[in-house]
């Protein structure tokens, strides 16, 4: 299946201790907490659904982030909505049946253009997941322990100061072979993946994809 990264939801103001205290919890980072969570597991042992369910009701989704329109909300996704619609063989059901079923919808496809919505991705995951996997063609330019980092799910802070790091081996590696223009181009480089300017790109792109996230307040989730 290989390495992808889902950006996380981000807390409500007021709210993060104990969403840290859950997400230290469900990552498997910590038994239990000693604030909100020592309570919580002393009252009622939570299983892992409630937890996660608990974790969705005090955070702010990564779409809202984006900026994707929605479905029932957006005109822009109502009309995307009912092309998808029309492209549909299957008409068991009618339009606004399945304009019903899509309410709500966030349509990441549409979001404003960003460093958060990567040219790395997997075929099977909404377009803002970026390809973790591809760190791989970069070895031995990341050392071995920072690639297993990028297995590890992240709170913003720590996807910032790995963000951090990465950009500053993909500035040096990028200086010493006049590679620099990758970092403000979005679109690979026409060249093979074993290239310096392919490894330079996957590093920058990245980069850059923590930092957008990292900065606003969201984590991510390492799915491998």
């Amino acid at each position: 299946m290989g390495l992808d990264w889902k950006p996380l939801n981000k807390p409500l103001a007021g709210r993060e201790q104990e969403y840290e205290d859950i997400f230290l919890v469900l990552s498997g980072k910590k038994k239990e907490s000693t604030s909100f969570l020592g309570s919580l597991f002393s009252k009622k042992q939570k299983s892992q659904e409630e937890l996660l369910e608990h974790f969705l009701e005090i955070s702010i989704p990564a779409y809202e982030t984006l900026k994707a329109p929605r479905v029932g909300f957006d005109e822009s996704a109502d009309e995307w909505a009912k092309s998808i619609y029309e492209q549909r063989t299957d008409k068991d059901q009618s339009l606004e049946e399945f304009l019903q079923s899509m309410y709500g919808y966030y349509v990441v496809e549409l979001a404003p253009e960003s460093d958060g919505v990567p040219v790395y991705i997997a075929p099977h995951y909404e377009p803002h997941i970026f390809r973790g996997q591809f760190l791989h063609d970069c070895k031995p330019i990341i050392r071995e322990e920072m690639l297993e980092e990028a297995y590890t799910s992240q709170l913003a802070r720590d996807t910032v100061d790995f963000g951090n790091r990465l950009m500053k081996i993909a500035d040096d590696y990028a200086a010493q072979r006049n590679l620099q223009y990758l970092k403000n181009q979005r679109i690979p480089p026409d060249s093979d993946e074993d290239t310096p300017e392919s490894k330079a790109h996957i590093m920058f792109s990245a980069a850059k994809w923590l930092l957008w996230w990292g900065q606003r307040g969201h984590g991510y989730e390492a799915d491998f």
